[in-house]
């Protein structure tokens, strides 16, 4: 099944897309529901990491390594003074 949806698009870009369904022989539709899967399927996958990181760090004993130390730490990788991994607290 599937549902209707208006969207509002600035000239420069529905001109895009006009190009783009002409050039690829597909309807404008088409474009803009794979563009939406495409976008949802990102982030959700992103919201969903972010969520099962915040529960892991919430957890009681959760280590962690201050930023500035890993910073300081990846500036030498490559380098011949690279420096050992810095340890978490």
């Amino acid at each position: 099944m599937s549902t209707t949806l208006t969207v509002r698009l600035d000239d420069q870009t529905k001109d895009r897309l006009d190009k783009l369904a002409k050039a690829t022989e597909r309807s404008k539709s088409y474009l803009v529901a794979n563009a939406i899967q495409d976008f949802l399927s990102i982030n959700e996958w992103q919201i969903q990491e972010t969520l099962e990181t915040v529960h892991k760090v919430d957890q009681p004993g959760a280590e962690f390594v201050d930023h500035e130390k890993v910073a300081s730490w990846l500036d030498t990788w490559g380098s011949s003074k690279e420096e050992e991994p810095p340890q978490c607290k």
